[in-house]
């Protein structure tokens, strides 16, 4: 057991995009993401995935032509199988929640 100030650990982060698993819920994890770039196509075949923003602007493009703009303290789950991508607008700090070692397949853009 450990107590862990997530503000710190987004401060402290310097690359411009790190995802990092930090702490684990029987077989979910939450994930800390702070970055500043585009995350490449992808989807989770067994896996839902949860967003919360808390600091900075996320978009959340789906293949379908939807994208979702999330501002701090907003969260969209993205169901299993949904193609996507995450775009940082300016710097970006989010929470994930998902099943932990989640298989993530990165596939090309949709057309």
């Amino acid at each position: 057991m450990h107590m862990v100030d997530l503000r710190a650990e987004a401060a402290a982060v310097t690359e411009r995009y790190r995802n990092q698993v930090i702490s684990q819920v029987n077989t979910s994890c939450l994930r800390l993401a702070v970055f500043e770039e585009t995350y490449a196509w992808h989807h989770h075949p067994m896996a839902d995935e949860l967003f919360l923003v808390v600091e900075g602007l996320l978009a959340i493009d789906l293949a379908d032509g939807t994208t979702f703009e999330l501002g701090p303290w907003q969260s969209v789950t993205i169901p299993a199988g949904t193609v996507h991508r995450t775009r940082a607008i300016g710097r970006t700090v989010n929470l994930c929640f998902e099943t932990l070692g989640a298989e993530t397949i990165v596939v090309s853009a949709p057309a």
